[in-house]
């Protein structure tokens, strides 16, 4: 699967370790392992296969979009676009759902 991101602080985020794009330093961990895991899928069964992630489509006019846990607080919201010969990701945001 093809990852692109909507935020360029969010595909910085990834590859800088010293770019913090204001979260905390769990949330940026948490935030490089799901990237890792992301990169490294087959397909979205892998996503529902891994309980933990708490894969979820959203509802109402996000209902476009989906989320993975990054931890109790923090979600990572990402969009899912069919193409002819692969899928691609599109990272979102990461947004607080308390």
């Amino acid at each position: 699967m093809d990852v692109e991101f909507d935020d360029k602080d969010l595909e910085r985020l990834e590859v800088d370790k010293d770019f913090n794009a204001g979260f905390s330093r769990a949330i940026v961990k948490a935030f490089r392992r799901r990237m890792q895991f992301i990169r490294n899928a087959v397909d979205e069964r892998d996503f529902r296969a891994m309980k933990s992630l708490r894969y979820e489509k959203l509802r109402g006019q996000r209902s476009h979009q989906r989320s993975v846990r990054l931890n109790d607080q923090w979600r990572l919201v990402l969009e899912i676009h069919d193409v002819r010969t692969s899928k691609t990701i599109v990272i979102i945001s990461i947004e607080d759902y308390h």
